[in-house]
């Protein structure tokens, strides 16, 4: 496949990043505490690009390993900038299968090398179900306030359950660590709606300490320091609530990003995350419909955007893909270098 940007833009990117460095506000440092080099210079390029450029991305559910992303390239004319994978839920053989976890990672790394910027999430089973489990029976299980009670609260039968469901998950994070791979890590995702097992719990006892306790065994027992941790809830609309009674806190989150699928890129949530965010950049964690370029033009403050897995096509024509990535917004990748962190 013939690559279609050229090298004067990704001169021009450079060129633009170092004009930012020399006027721009301090970048903020990752929240984890002596994050690795890479994780440093991951996050220091999306501060530079945010509000100037929007990074094209597209996720892959396990079993497609990197298939989608292939798509996205054959459609686009150049390769996504992002590559999303998820750790899954379900038995051999099914689109979230448990069993394709080190493939994953192998697809990770391999992106990585091939200048892609990974970005995870997990689909955890409920902690007191066994994986592989179902969507509807685990996923989206609805726990009573005794459980969750149970769940965050160190040392009973639920929250050790907990802890080794996490542990099979920074295991093979660590690999990614070793290697030198950054994550944008987007852990319990639309959180603000009540599908999911975590959702629907404002409050400092609700997802805010579920998000802590995740940060604290990732980052201070297994000393995990290659995650740039993205806050990342669903489009704000009936039925589903406001971002800001979720959010765990500026000293837990680099990034913060919503899911959008039904509702559209609204003014009003776009303005929300900004200021909920201040200044932090801001993303589509996840996508149907691809925004357009005019959409891009009036809402600048979208630094990635990832399609979901075969939405790319149900949800999106061929040509549109093609005119987003091609777009002078859209870096796709090949058009941009991260400089090592000092």
């Amino acid at each position: 496949m013939r690559k279609l940007t050229h090298a004067p833009l990704c001169l021009l990117v450079v060129f633009n990043l170092l004009l930012h460095s020399l006027s721009a506000e301090p970048v903020r440092q990752p929240v984890t505490p002596d994050a690795s080099p890479e994780a440093r210079a991951l996050l220091s390029f999306l501060y530079s690009i945010s509000g100037k450029n929007t990074l094209s991305g597209q996720h892959n559910q396990p079993i497609y390993l990197e298939v989608m992303s292939n798509r996205a390239a054959s459609s686009g004319g150049a390769w996504p900038a992002v590559f999303g994978q998820d750790f899954g839920f379900s038995p051999r053989d099914t689109l979230d299968s448990i069993h394709l976890r080190q493939e994953m990672i192998h697809a990770c790394i391999r992106q990585h090398q091939q200048g892609s910027i990974v970005t995870l999430m997990w689909h955890a089973v409920a902690p007191m179900d066994d994986e592989p489990a179902g969507w509807r029976e685990s996923v989206q299980r609805k726990l009573t306030d005794a459980e969750w009670t149970e769940l965050t609260t160190p040392g009973t039968h639920l929250h050790q359950r907990w802890t080794a469901q996490v542990d099979v998950v920074a295991w093979h994070l660590r690999q990614l660590q070793h290697a030198g791979v950054p994550v944008i890590w987007r852990p319990y995702h639309e959180m603000n709606g009540s599908w999911f097992w975590w959702g629907g719990r404002p409050g400092p006892d609700g997802y805010i300490k579920l998000y802590r306790m995740l940060f604290d065994r990732l980052v201070n027992f297994h000393r995990l320091d290659n995650l740039i941790w993205c806050f990342n809830g669903n489009e704000v609309r009936d039925g589903i609530l406001p971002y800001a009674g979720f959010y765990p806190g500026h000293d837990l989150v680099d990034l913060l990003a919503t899911d959008v699928y039904v509702g559209g890129f609204d003014a009003n949530d776009y303005q929300s995350l900004i200021e909920l965010g201040e200044g932090r950049p801001i993303g589509l964690g996840e996508v149907g419909t691809m925004p357009t370029p005019a959409q891009l033009a009036t809402q600048p403050a979208w630094t990635w955007f990832m399609t979901w897995s075969d939405l790319l096509f149900s949800r999106n024509k061929r040509e549109d893909v093609r005119t987003l990535f091609q777009s002078a917004q859209v870096l796709n990748r090949g058009d941009f270098t991260i400089p090592t962190a000092p």
